[in-house]
Parts: C-alpha cells; structure tokens; sequence
C-alpha cells in the first residue's frame, strides 16, 4: 500500500520554487511573476513571501517593490561554500578566459535537468552579451552550458529528455527544436565543445565545454558570450580550445579522492 504523502512536503515545495525564481536576478522579481510562474494563487504566495521574510530568507525591496534574497541566504551561502569550494577553482579559469578571449566567462552547474549559472567574468570587449549571470537557469540542452553537459550524458538520460522534449524545454522549445538539439548534441561530442547560434537571443552566441567529475559524468560547464562575428570560423575553433583546456584544469583540481576527473578531448 502506497504511503500517503507527507503534508509538509508541498510546502517546502512552494517554498523552494520561490526561491528558486527570485534567486534568478539581482533585482529579483515581482509578486505578480511570482504568482504566474509558481501556478499558486495570490494570497498563497504573498502567505508563503511573508513567512520567508520573517524568516529572513527574503525581502522586498522598498522601491521596486521586488521581492529579493535576504540575509540569511548570504549567511548560509558562506556556510555552504566552504564544502563546495568551487569559487576556488573555477574563477581562476573564468579569469583566464575573460583575458585571453575579451569575452564573458560562466561556470554553470547541473541541478536536474537544468544548469545553473555560479560564476560570471566580464570580458574586456565592449560590447556584451547580457543572456547570462549568476543565478539564471536553462533546461539541459538550451544554451551553450546545457549542450555541453547533455551531450555528454549516457544515451538513456538524453533520450528521457528528447522524447518530452517541448515540456521539458518550454519556452526555448521553439528555437530549440528536438532535430536541431539532437544535431547540436552530435556535433558537441564530436568536437568536444557546443556552440549555442544565437537560439535564446538573436545575435548573441555562446560556447561550452563540460567539467566532468571523479566518475566521469558532466556536472558543471565552463561557456563563453558575445556578438555573433567574434564567435566565427577559426576564432571558434580557438575559443573551443581554450573552453576545453580550462575544463580539463578544473576537473583535474577538483576533489576526487587520488582519481581525477576527465574532460571529453576530441
């Protein structure tokens, strides 16, 4: 007999979904984005804000009226950092990338089925693009950080993705179509790094290169942004370079227990 769910697990839910969404962006986001994208009424949701600010683990902002992370968020950030001290590894790579490329630098890490940006390094070229920052997420698959993780997932995993393709992608499914992604994913594995043409914003390109950990599975993603010309011929191909050897710097320094972790070398 199947155990009734447990009561409290909807909230922690709900809770976590609105996290989640304000999380995304600096300037957080609004009550009224906050209904529509958890599907929970409003009375609901301003319940639920309510709780979290007390608690400290959100605010709203007094002029924009934004709902944003609160102080508490940062303390248990800083707890929380000392047992993942990705900071330390990757940002020297970022760093590397931005001054070398002149381009923006990311490191993403998966959670599920999606990529979350950790890391960002501005490039010193001036015109930007501003798809990407810390704390915004792509279903796996959408953008250049997804391409590369995805693609190099065992085969039963991408299939699972693919075969609910348009629920799973929403709204990038229509740039993203199921043909074009799994063509996308071919030539990532062939060449060992992804290209996202332009499909989230129109003119703005991306690449990526997976990190892989001590068991060999894509966990994380080093990607770089810009204007479509800079990301062109044999400029891609140096880009590709150096994406991949970064990644395989940071796999190598990442804990693993005397193993160390490989990245996908064409």
């Amino acid at each position: 007999m199947t155990s009734p769910p447990v009561q409290g697990a909807q909230v922690v839910s709900r809770v976590a979904s609105l996290l989640r969404i304000v999380g995304r962006r600096p300037e957080g986001s609004p009550l009224v984005e906050l209904v529509r994208e958890t599907g929970l009424t409003r009375p609901t949701v301003h319940r639920l804000l309510a709780s979290l600010a007390a608690e400290g683990l959100l605010d709203q902002d007094p002029l924009s009226n934004n709902w944003v992370l609160g102080p508490e968020i940062l303390l248990m950030g800083s707890v929380a950092s000392a047992r993942f001290p990705l900071e330390d590894i990757a940002r020297p790579s970022l760093r590397r990338l931005a001054e070398e490329t002149g381009e923006s630098a990311f490191f993403s890490i998966r959670r599920g089925a999606e990529t979350v940006c950790l890391l960002r390094e501005e490039g010193s070229f001036p015109v930007r693009s501003f798809v990407l920052h810390e704390g915004v997420r792509f279903p796996l698959g959408v953008a250049s950080a997804g391409t590369a993780i995805m693609a190099f997932l065992p085969e039963a995993e991408q299939e699972e993705l693919l075969a609910g393709w348009a629920a799973h992608a929403g709204r990038f499914a229509a740039a993203h179509t199921e043909p074009l992604v799994r063509e996308n994913l071919a030539k990532t594995r062939q060449s060992g790094y992804s290209v996202n043409p332009g499909l989230v914003l129109e003119g703005s390109w991306g690449m990526g290169a997976a990190v892989f950990d001590q068991r060999g599975r894509p966990a994380w993603a080093l990607s770089l942004t810009g204007i479509e010309p800079r990301f062109k011929g044999e400029r891609q191909e140096m880009l590709g370079r150096l994406l991949m050897d970064e990644a395989h710097r940071i796999s190598t320094l990442l804990p693993s227990g005397g193993t160390l972790a490989r990245t996908h070398r064409p």
